[in-house]
């Protein structure tokens, strides 16, 4: 029998998937959520069209030749980096955040939430 053993106000009770606890009001999942954060306005990206703003002043711009399922982007002088997100901003994972961040180390951080 797997799970975590919780004791609260004099009871012990067995939770057998502790992360499907919610840990606070915003976050129910119990695990902890990332955000991408833009340094420059301190603005968490909570959509694409906010996101491609800040992107397109960082020298960005949209691929559309590419995989019609992501969102791509290339830097316009000539560089090789290809920045691939999903195509729902739903589905934006820490892996994708950090792949921003590190293509744009002065302009973006991904923070707990």
């Amino acid at each position: 029998m797997g799970g975590v053993w919780v004791f609260n106000d004099g009871i012990t009770k067995l939770i057998e998937n502790p992360l499907a606890v919610p840990i606070n009001e915003n976050n129910m999942t119990g695990v902890k959520r990332k955000v991408l954060v833009h340094l420059a306005s301190n603005e968490a990206m909570t959509s694409h069209e906010i996101l491609e703003q800040k992107l397109r002043e960082a020298g960005w711009t949209r691929y559309w030749d590419g995989d019609t399922s992501l969102r791509q982007y290339h830097k316009s002088d000539c560089c090789c980096d290809l920045i691939s997100l999903p195509k729902s901003f739903a589905y934006m994972k820490s892996m994708h955040m950090y792949d921003i961040v590190v293509k744009n180390p002065n302009a973006f951080r991904v923070r707990d939430m």
